[in-house]
């Protein structure tokens, strides 16, 4: 082997390596969520109940005949480092058919860093975990569906997070109930998880909350 061949070869390893190197970093969690301690907790309410613990200043969901209201809370303690363009993740999932559910009154010390919708870069938390299918798209045939919402969590310093999901009740299923999330539903029918993605759409981690 030549010299210039040899070169050619040592070239070719380092930058594998350099590029090996830079994914794992890349793709590395800054922490993990044992460095958060976060605690969490889900309960029926009446819209009295929620009312009182939204407050004032957050509109609480009105519900029809049969909906049922869920109060959630999640706090987490100030994390090591800032999230720096990431975000957390927070799922509420009917695992009877792996739909999110999807209307939700938020309340928050930084309410403007609390959004509700879906990502795409959040199937990758479906493909990573198994047990947070509910995460991703729902496959309807050869059509991919986004149905119900997460709340994303733009801010460390949003916690404590009270949430009231509103689940409605459905007469006639049918097309309805393969899109949303619907009563009645128990409180083992349900997942409370918080994800942890970077700025790049990384998926660092997942946690079961409850459920």
């Amino acid at each position: 082997m030549t010299w210039r061949r040899i070169t050619l070869v040592v070239a070719v390893v380092l930058a594998l390596v350099a590029v090996g190197g830079w994914r794992w970093w890349h793709n590395h969690p800054p922490y993990g969520p044992e460095a958060l301690a976060v605690t969490s907790s889900l309960t029926f309410v009446s819209p009295q109940e929620a009312r009182a613990v939204l407050g004032d200043n957050v509109p609480a969901p009105v519900p029809n005949e049969g909906d049922q209201l869920v109060l959630g809370r999640v706090s987490w303690e100030a994390p090591p480092e800032p999230f720096d363009g990431g975000y957390f993740a927070i799922f509420l999932i009917d695992k009877r058919t792996n739909i999110k559910v999807g209307n939700f009154a938020v309340s928050s010390p930084r309410p403007e860093a609390i959004s509700a919708g879906s990502a795409g870069v959040e199937n990758r938390i479906a493909e990573r975990y198994p047990w947070l299918k509910g995460a991703g798209d729902i496959k309807d045939g050869d059509t991919w569906w986004s149905h119900g919402s997460r709340l994303a969590v733009s801010d460390a310093e949003a916690s404590p997070l009270t949430f009231v999901a509103q689940i409605p009740y459905v007469k006639r299923p049918g097309l309805a109930a393969a899109r949303t999330a619907t009563a009645p539903i128990a409180l083992s029918d349900l997942l409370l998880a918080l994800a942890y993605l970077g700025p790049d759409g990384q998926v660092y981690w997942a946690q079961r909350l409850q459920g």
